[in-house]
């Protein structure tokens, strides 16, 4: 499973950082990054919770 970000629609609010801080991180700008965008199968639900919590829909799952 992949996590993608839309960095268009991303304002770094960082909500994914509080929830994923191993997945997502934000840079000395605040902006963004993906630290594993490669999550194991066994984080889905964690992940689903993430991506539907994201403010600006910019998170994505792919499988």
């Amino acid at each position: 499973m992949k996590i993608k970000a839309d960095f268009d629609l991303c304002e770094s609010n960082g909500v994914c950082v509080g929830m994923a801080p191993d997945v997502f991180d934000l840079d000395d700008d605040d902006y963004l990054v993906v630290l594993q965008s490669d999550v194991p199968d066994d984080r889905r639900e964690e992940m689903r919770l993430v991506v539907t919590s994201c403010p600006k829909s910019a998170l994505t799952i792919e499988d």
